[in-house]
């Protein structure tokens, strides 16, 4: 899945413009395909996922950085994030927002960890091209880019815009600034 994901991965970390001094939250981190990016990248990292054999797995795999405070991973949810208001400059999940109960839960609380003036990106494959695959209903949402774009303006975001390398990308990254 990580190899897969890839592409739209590093587009999403690449959309967030991140500096030096930058805190980064992903949010959904699973396989830690972006986290060598992000730690290399930004001051601090931290992420969230509800997998604690994830949350133990990036823990042990980055355990320098965590050991040396640039880097710490929590198991929780998006409805519920686990870091104070105002923790984070950046907030990145790709391939999470299927699972979310309810996008405007999820963008309230990323909203409430991002400073002002922060940036979040959204990376997904939109629902046209998700709605073939046979996914457990009672877990899973495909989403149309107008929907996430729609909830991200109702949580309070502005400058929301898709982005996509190539028209003809089968994914979407959204941006957005709090």
């Amino acid at each position: 899945m990580n190899r897969h994901n890839a592409k739209l991965n590093s587009y999403a970390v690449r959309q967030l413009e991140l500096t030096p001094s930058d805190r980064v939250l992903e949010v959904g981190f699973g396989g830690g395909v972006s986290l060598p990016s992000l730690i290399a990248s930004a001051a601090f990292v931290g992420g969230v996922d509800r997998s604690s054999d994830m949350v133990r797995r990036a823990k042990a795999i980055f355990s320098e950085a965590v050991s040396a405070g640039r880097a710490d991973f929590r198991e929780g949810s998006v409805e519920e994030l686990p870091f104070e208001a105002s923790s984070f400059e950046r907030v990145c999940t790709v391939n999470t927002i299927y699972f979310w109960s309810s996008l405007d839960a999820g963008f309230a609380e990323i909203r409430r960890v991002l400073s002002p003036g922060g940036r979040v990106v959204v990376g997904f494959v939109p629902k046209e091209r998700m709605d073939f695959m046979r996914m457990p209903a009672d877990i899973f949402t495909s989403r149309a880019p107008e929907d996430v774009v729609a909830a991200l303006r109702k949580a309070g975001f502005s400058d929301v815009r898709v982005e996509r390398p190539e028209p003809t990308t089968p994914w979407n990254v959204i941006v957005a600034t709090r």
